[in-house]
């Protein structure tokens, strides 16, 4: 099978295409014929080396945490799911033709591969920083960063809470917020300032890691109140930093639950060959993303 790997740490040079023994799923898991990937930041992260004193991998390493695709090998142990069953969800090395999951569901009716290929790992994130950040029906939330797979996430399941929120992004992406129920405002020079004209702020979330910490502490007044997946320096603010992820199984069954009472969609931004991995990588570094990017196999 066709799979992106790469045998060193650095940059999107690093990656590259190669033929590789397709994995098998063991006790527990699933193996499935990928037919789109999610592109997220962690995976350009975890390439990059910055993970290694915490969560150590070995060389040569595939790339890549969340996948659709058809089922096509059941390991020991699991029920519910058979070969040809359509199914979305999180395994490792899932940039390639054939990948081993460890969590999934089964796909809505109506969504396509491409689509639930950007759900697992954004979902999960929005809902455990919503949890983190203990905003409650009739408050309001601001993201910093809200135009992304996770912001585009928040603003939906927020609505369907309850919770109002204001998201802040580049001027290009104001109206999708606004089309998904948020006030908007843009990036840059007196951000702040244009945040506070919109109303009280209840909770923060920073989502883009654009040094915004300070600011957020300011416009909640508790730095409790204030979440970070994107800034290591959100402690210093005495915000906190979210890494640690929760019940991917729990995620998957909400996000189901959303799509399928069309509370939630996605827009792909971009699909990308798997040839074209380390291009989808620069681009997500670069971020300003409206929605997610995805390879497409």
């Amino acid at each position: 099978m066709k799979k992106v790997s790469y045998a060193e740490f650095g940059g999107p040079d690093v990656l590259r295409l190669i033929d590789a023994e397709a994995p098998h799923a063991g006790p527990g898991r699933i193996r499935v014929a990928v037919r789109a990937a999610g592109v997220n930041p962690v995976d350009w992260r975890i390439r990059e080396g910055q993970f290694q004193q915490a969560r150590p991998i070995a060389l040569p390493a595939g790339v890549g945490l969340d996948a659709a695709g058809v089922v096509d090998e059941v390991g020991e142990g699991v029920e519910g799911v058979e070969p040809g069953d359509r199914v979305f969800g999180e395994g490792s090395s899932t940039y390639a033709e054939f990948a081993v999951l460890s969590d999934w569901a089964r796909m809505p009716a109506g969504l396509d591969f491409d689509e639930a290929a950007g759900y697992p790992s954004v979902v999960e994130t929005a809902l455990r920083v919503l949890r983190e950040v203990g905003v409650r029906p009739g408050q309001t939330l601001l993201v910093s960063g809200a135009s992304g797979g996770v912001g585009s996430a928040v603003l939906q399941i927020a609505r369907d809470r309850g919770i109002a929120v204001v998201g802040t992004a580049g001027a290009d992406n104001l109206d999708y917020l606004r089309s998904l129920g948020a006030a908007a405002t843009a990036y840059g020079a007196g951000w702040a300032e244009r945040v506070r004209r919109l109303g009280r702020v209840d909770a923060a979330l920073d989502l883009a890691g654009s040094g915004v910490i300070r600011e957020l502490v300011e416009l909640t007044g508790d730095p409790a109140k204030v979440v970070s997946i994107a800034d290591l320096d959100a402690p210093a603010f005495g915000a906190r930093f979210s890494g640690a992820a929760g019940s991917m199984r729990d995620a998957l069954a909400e996000a189901v639950d959303l799509i399928s009472r069309r509370r939630l969609h996605i827009p792909v931004a971009r699909s990308y060959t798997l040839a074209e991995a380390a291009a989808a990588h620069v681009d997500s570094r670069a971020g300003h993303t409206r929605g997610r990017r995805v390879i497409v196999v």
